[in-house]
Parts: C-alpha cells; sequence; structure tokens
C-alpha cells in the first residue's frame, strides 16, 4: 500500500528568493491581485493607450503638485510678509530684468506666480471636483428616483430637468452666484465667495447626472435580480441603493470626470467675469482676470502662464474622460 505523498520539498535549484516568495501566501495573494488586474479589459484598455497614460500621468501629477503646494511652492501667496510690491511685474527669470528667485515672474501685487499657480490650482480643482460631487449626488439621487418608480415622479423630474437644460450652463451659474451674493451680508460676502461658486456649479450640473442615472436605472429595473428583490419584499431604498446604483455608478463615473473639467472651466469662467472668486485669492481665473488688465502693458507673463495651466489641466482632464468613455462601453470599442 503506497502512503499518500507529503508536502513537496523546496525546489533546491530555485534561487533563495523564489523559495521565500513561494512559501508566502500573501505575496501569492497579492500576484493574484495584479494578474487579475491586468486581465480586466479597462486596465488592459488603459495600458495599450499612450494617450490615456499621458492624460493620467498629467492630471495625478497636477492634483499631486497642486496639494502639495504648501511644501514646493517657493513662496506662500496667502503670507503678507512674503509679499513685496517692490517686487511687482517683475518678468520670468530667464527675461531682462528677471530675478532668479521669481522662475514665473510675479503680479501686479508681487506674488511670485509659481506659486500663485500652484495654490490656485489647488484652489480650482478643489472647486471643480466638489461642485462634481454635489451635481453628481443630486443628479443620482433624482436620477434613480426618477427611474426607479416611473409615472408622475419621473415626469416631474425630468422636465424640471428639460427645462434648466434649455438655459446655457453658465448663466445659470451666474445667475445662482448672484442670488447668493444677494442674500449674503457684504461683509462675508469674499469668505462665503468659494461655497457660493460651487453651489451655482453643482446645481448646474445635476441633470447631465440626472439623465444618465435614470437611463440606466430603467435599464437595471427590467432585469431579473431586481425583480426578484422585489418579490421578497425588500423596500425600494434597499432594492435602489444595494442593487441598483452600484450598476449606475460606471456610466456616471465617465460623466463626472468630463464633468470635472467642465466645472474647472466654469470656476475659471465666473471668476474672470468678476463673479467669482475675488481676485484676493489666487485661482486659476482670479489670475488670468488680473493679468488681462495688463496684458496689453507688456506684463504678458501674468496672464498666459496660468492660462496654460487651465488648458494642459482640462485638456487633460478631457483625454482622460474620452478614453473612460470608450473603455467602459465595449460599443465603441
Amino acid at each position: 500500500m503506497t502512503s499518500a505523498p507529503g508536502p513537496s520539498a523546496p525546489d533546491p535549484s530555485a534561487s533563495p528568493p523564489e523559495r521565500e516568495l513561494g512559501a508566502h501566501p500573501e505575496h501569492q495573494g497579492r500576484m493574484g491581485f495584479f494578474a487579475r488586474l491586468m486581465e480586466n479589459d479597462v486596465a488592459y484598455s488603459f495600458t495599450r493607450s499612450p494617450t490615456a497614460i499621458i492624460a493620467a500621468t498629467i492630471t495625478v501629477l497636477a492634483i499631486l503638485a497642486c496639494f502639495a503646494a504648501p511644501l514646493i511652492a517657493p513662496f506662500d501667496p496667502f503670507d503678507p510678509a512674503q509679499i513685496s510690491l517692490w517686487d511687482g511685474k517683475l518678468p520670468p527669470a530667464w527675461a531682462e530684468g528677471g530675478q532668479a528667485q521669481y522662475l514665473l515672474g510675479t503680479d501686479n501685487q508681487g506674488r511670485d506666480m509659481l506659486s500663485t499657480i500652484l495654490y490656485g490650482g489647488r484652489l480650482s480643482i478643489l472647486v471643480g471636483l466638489t461642485a462634481v460631487a454635489l451635481g453628481m449626488t443630486l443628479g443620482v439621487a433624482l436620477g434613480v428616483i426618477s427611474g426607479y418608480f416611473g409615472g408622475a415622479v419621473d415626469a416631474f423630474v425630468m422636465r424640471i430637468a428639460d427645462v434648466q437644460l434649455t438655459i446655457p450652463g453658465i448663466l445659470l451659474a451666474i445667475l445662482i452666484n448672484g442670488i447668493g451674493r444677494a442674500v449674503i451680508p457684504q461683509e462675508l460676502r469674499d469668505d462665503f465667495a468659494i461655497y457660493v461658486v460651487i453651489l451655482a456649479i453643482g446645481l448646474t450640473d445635476w441633470p447631465q447626472f440626472a439623465r444618465v442615472a435614470r437611463g440606466a436605472t430603467l435599464v437595471e429595473a427590467q432585469k431579473e435580480y431586481v425583480m426578484a428583490a422585489r418579490v421578497i419584499g425588500l423596500p425600494a431604498w434597499l432594492i435602489m441603493l444595494r442593487h441598483v446604483l452600484p450598476n449606475v455608478l460606471r456610466p456616471v463615473m465617465v460623466l463626472a470626470t468630463i464633468g470635472l473639467a467642465l466645472a474647472i472651466i466654469a470656476e475659471a469662467t465666473l471668476s474672470f467675469l468678476g463673479q467669482g472668486i475675488p481676485p484676493t485669492t489666487p485661482s486659476l481665473g482670479t489670475l488670468i482676470r488680473v493679468g488681462n488688465e495688463f496684458l496689453f502693458s507688456g506684463l504678458w507673463w501674468i496672464t498666459l502662464f496660468p492660462a496654460i495651466a487651465l488648458v494642459t489641466l482640462v485638456f487633460a482632464v478631457n483625454l482622460l474622460g474620452d478614453w473612460m468613455r470608450d473603455a467602459l462601453n465595449p460599443k465603441l470599442r
């Protein structure tokens, strides 16, 4: 009678690292995770798309640089002790009259342009992310409810969305921003300006999210697993939250990525028109607005560098959103 074979001994010909790696199940688990990740269609599409890789790299680096501004920026544009009016309107370091400590020059207030772009980019990205989160939360909630219940609820929500979509987004944002400024006392307007801008952009964006979420919900609501959940008596809110919402998020995330670029542009537009962030608080929009006043006097760098930063960031985010749309939609592959 042959005895059952015991556990195999480590291969003596294998190198020590290989024997050690084979002995740790957690390493095998990590390798299994990365193997599954690379087998994913979206991950595979990403690794095969140079455009997506470049766009994602630019976006991630820009976000990291802006949010790390207190650590990497040469100066703090919010600290009066680091601002000198005597150094105002200096050209970039490589131009005649420039100084090495101000690589991209200074603005009319004596603030270092590189530092203000980093801090301003952080504010613009923060406004964009928060506004998109607000619009997505409101729009997805109303869209899922509208698509799940249908009938009068669906008609009411969608008619409001249709009416709002007929109004240009920037005009509606200016209207909401103006109402917010009228309600807030004069002495508090600058302190609450950023919140008013976020509210204006977020309330402008919700119809797009609602329409996408409603369309996906209408499809999911007819599937067998949702009908089975209804039959066993699960409450509607639990079905929507546990079963419908996770399957709605994929197209919503694509829209959110593209919406981030549009929200950043909206903030810059409002600030450029004098309806957004006050000029004393650096954002990409306020920097372009301030620089525009000096553009024809030869101080081109005050407008040009913030504009380049804005265009580069928005272009990269848009490319990333376009790739996500194609990668997550099998019909477009």
